[in-house]
């Protein structure tokens, strides 16, 4: 039987995940609050961010920033997790 949350980024109900996405506390607040789909979105967020602020995952410092954007994409806390200033998405328009 399929696992399901209510997701806090769909704002309903969604298949949710057999085991936590991420490491530690943070995790399983992702695991009791957030859907696959959901999580699929911070996934295109992350990257976003990623190149937006040149950040590398092989990085202490840059995992403990990405975790902000976590926590503020997922249950609004902090600062983090919107979209950079000035990102336009591909396709977005502007000049040329």
């Amino acid at each position: 039987m399929t696992r399901t949350v209510q997701c806090v980024i769909l704002k309903r109900e969604a298949e949710g995940f057999d085991k936590a996405p991420h490491p530690g506390e943070l995790g399983q607040r992702i695991y009791a609050n957030v859907s696959r789909e959901g999580w699929q979105q911070w996934l295109e967020r992350l990257t976003t961010i990623i190149n937006e602020n040149g950040l590398t995952t092989a990085d202490v410092e840059n995992l403990e920033l990405i975790e902000k954007h976590m926590l503020g994409f997922f249950f609004g806390e902090g600062d983090f997790g919107q979209l950079p200033s000035g990102h336009r998405p591909p396709g977005g328009g502007g000049k040329k």
